[in-house]
């Protein structure tokens, strides 16, 4: 049995996540004036310079909003968030996302994943499509969950690359954490293989310079994930009651790439 190497938080990610516990929970409302740095310093115990880029780094998620002479006020996430946000409210609710925030979530990746495949299958050397075969192996031969969600995240990555759009890269990157959260419970709840053989199939229709087959299949599995045949999320009593009322079929699977 192979075991996970534990790291120790640090103190600023301890001080992050307390406060976004604190702001998602709503023990600090939406509008609250946070006490000063040097007292937040000294009531949490921890130094400034922890306060300071701690501050930082909620702002830049939208958790707060600094008004220089004022002072640091509770922001509303959901309207000035980010995707890092997102994330931070998965994790505040141990792992799970509402069905809402996956359809959402899911809605988008088809666009960029449509986009990519067809880019490239229009414009990428055989090469360079060749070259995706570097990343299927390694999710062929990933060992952990974790693994399997960081090669399958390089595989679409590269295949926004090479795809030629300058921004894909870049969009594909900004949902890395939370697209790769979802392929590490997708793993660990239907296994390795079949996240690889989704990635397969896609490269099997981008290597046939396939668009319509590409983007059926990245459509319709995707939007079978949408409907919830394949739940990626942690089970509330709600989403158990919806299951237990129906069988789930072998041919009810969704793949997310």
């Amino acid at each position: 049995m192979e075991f996970q190497k534990l790291n120790a938080p640090s103190l600023k990610e301890l001080f992050i996540s307390e406060l976004e516990n604190m702001i998602i929970s709503g023990r600090l409302p939406i509008g609250t004036k946070l006490p000063s740095e040097r007292e937040l310093a000294s009531s949490m115990q921890v130094s400034r310079a922890v306060v300071n880029s701690g501050i930082a780094e909620l702002e830049k998620k939208g958790f707060v909003v600094v008004k220089p002479r004022i002072g640091t006020f509770v922001e509303d996430y959901r309207r000035n968030g980010t995707m890092d946000t997102l994330v931070s409210i998965m994790k505040y609710n141990g792992g799970s996302l509402s069905s809402d925030e996956i359809r959402s979530i899911l809605e988008v990746r088809i666009l960029f994943m449509n986009l990519a495949a067809r880019l490239t299958i229009e414009k990428a050397s055989d090469a360079e499509i060749e070259g995706l075969t570097f990343y299927l192996d390694k999710l062929k031969n990933s060992s952990t969950p974790e693994d399997a969600a960081a090669s399958i995240f390089e595989f679409s990555h590269e295949l926004s690359f090479i795809s030629g759009n300058m921004l894909l890269p870049l969009f594909f990157t900004s949902f890395r954490d939370l697209v790769c959260s979802l392929w590490v419970r997708y793993a660990i709840k239907y296994s390795i293989e079949e996240l690889y053989q989704s990635a397969l199939s896609i490269y099997n229709f981008v290597r046939a310079r396939d668009v319509d087959g590409a983007l059926h299949y990245i459509e319709t599995s995707t939007t079978e994930c949408i409907s919830g045949n394949r739940m990626i999320y942690l089970e509330t009593p709600s989403n158990k009651l919806h299951k237990n009322s129906r069988t789930l079929r072998h041919s009810d699977r969704c793949f997310i790439i």
